[in-house]
């Protein structure tokens, strides 16, 4: 019964502003608003029309006013939960805003739970389950770039290229099943040839949607990336360059960094989190032992490593330990200060892409861009197309990937037994995996999993 009741959240940020809002959305939303509104015409509350608004007051009983308000009126289906909703604007600040929402909860109404009210529009059937997703992908966009792949995404492209998917695999299906069921029926029969080129057509779409997950899951979540090397070669001036502010500490002295510092920027509208570590020496000092164990630490768990070295100093047995830790990983190696003497250049770095070897001066901005185009090279081929960019999500990846492999197995078994009926077991399979992206045939606890990430009042 939970789903049916009457739900309230506040839907903006807690704290000082020049609005907030109290969503309540169900089909006593709008008594419930009706019992602490006050309006300043003498028309029944109830007889608001739908998108329109009126101008009042909250009141607590008859003359208590708490607050000056406009009240919003969307009558279902045609709003965000498909369901009756009713928002009230009132002045932002924590005591307005809460005590509002404290009246509309003794009027009736319960606290929403996470994300409940995008559920509501997912179970009301306004939206599929991608789509829904797309929402907190939009609220936690960290560039233009990432949100604009999220509304992308929120308008249906991938439900559509998943729908045309699953129609063409029960088409399939039902072909199947007519040919092995009713054999004396004047049907049109379908071969395990014909099977096998439509499977390998679903292939193909599968794969092309799947090959931008990579890219689209860097979008979604940015590119952790972690700056690496001696102390004083550069790395916090990196940072603070790319930032274009002073963000961390610059000195001469060995040993400045000792904690990890973390900084989201954004290259090419690629979000990259940005992480200057300690500066990796021998060294005595207790704290800044620890600070050196979890820049190692942080180079393991980085998408990307930023190692840069002194071109004014011979390498030495730490760089090398460093140039060999990141072997086999993305890398960039920038041979920085420059505008020095260069004792070492690219033909001393063995094992190391020369692609990816940057001369820099970061002190002058010197190599600067050149490292960002870098990036967007390394992991985008040089170009970024947000129209092309379809898949962001991990979990849409993993049904896609095992709807793939559903239809190779049909494709082989065809190939070996050449029987139509025991291919059509995995087609069913792959046509059941690309339902899990919508929502047509996921679980319960996994939907109450994806909308448990959600804030309050989404």
């Amino acid at each position: 019964m939970k789903e049916f009741d009457t739900i309230a959240a506040i839907s903006t940020a807690i704290g000082e502003g020049g609005i907030s809002i109290i969503r309540v959305s169900g089909d006593k939303a709008l008594n419930i608003v009706g019992k602490i509104f006050k309006g300043k015409s003498q028309k029944e509350f109830n007889t608001i029309d739908s998108f329109t608004l009126r101008y009042g007051y909250i009141v607590d009983g008859e003359d208590s006013i708490i607050d000056e308000v406009i009240v919003s009126f969307m009558k279902g289906p045609k709003s965000y939960t498909a369901e009756d909703t009713v928002e009230i604007n009132c002045h932002g600040g924590i005591i307005a805003t809460n005590k509002i929402l404290e009246l509309v909860i003794l009027a009736g109404a319960r606290i929403a739970e996470p994300g409940e009210f995008t559920k509501r529009a997912f179970l009301n059937g306004r939206i599929d389950l991608s789509q829904a997703e797309a929402v907190i992908d939009i609220i936690r966009a960290k560039t233009e770039l990432s949100m604009k792949s999220a509304i992308l995404q929120s308008g249906g492209k991938i439900s559509k290229m998943v729908k045309e998917l699953r129609d063409s695999l029960i088409t399939l299906i039902a072909h199947i099943e007519a040919t092995v069921d009713y054999p004396e029926d004047d049907l049109e029969e379908i071969t395990s040839i014909q099977v096998s080129e439509n499977l390998k057509a679903a292939v193909l779409s599968i794969n092309k949607i799947i090959e931008s997950a990579d890219e689209g899951k860097i979008l979604r979540e940015g590119i952790s990336t972690v700056i690496v090397g001696k102390p004083n070669v550069g790395k916090s001036s990196l940072l603070n360059s790319l930032l274009m502010e002073n963000r961390a500490i610059v000195t001469d002295i060995p040993g400045t960094t000792r904690d990890i510092i973390e900084e989201y920027i954004n290259i090419g509208g690629i979000p990259i989190k940005i992480i200057d570590t300690a500066g990796i020496r021998e060294t005595e000092d207790v704290v800044e032992k620890i600070g050196v164990q979890k820049s190692m630490e942080k180079i393991d768990e980085a998408d990307l490593i930023i190692l840069i070295l002194d071109s004014s100093s011979q390498l030495d047995d730490i760089d090398r330990e460093i140039i060999n830790h990141i072997k086999g990983r993305k890398y960039i190696v920038l041979l920085n200060k420059v505008d020095l003497e260069n004792i070492i250049d690219k033909n001393d770095l063995d094992g190391i892409e020369s692609e990816y070897i940057i001369n820099t001066s970061i002190i002058s901005g010197f190599g600067v861009n050149n490292l960002k185009d870098a990036i967007i090279k390394l992991f985008f081929k040089g170009e970024i197309n947000s129209n092309e960019i379809i898949i962001t999500n991990v979990r849409h990846k993993e049904a896609l990937i095992l709807a793939r492999n559903n239809c190779i197995q049909a494709i082989n078994a065809l190939s070996d037994t050449m029987s139509i009926d025991l291919a059509s077991i995995d087609i069913r399979n792959a046509w059941y995996n690309l339902g899990e992206i919508t929502g047509d045939t996921i679980q319960e606890d996994i939907i109450d999993k994806i909308f448990s990430q959600f804030c309050l009042g989404k």
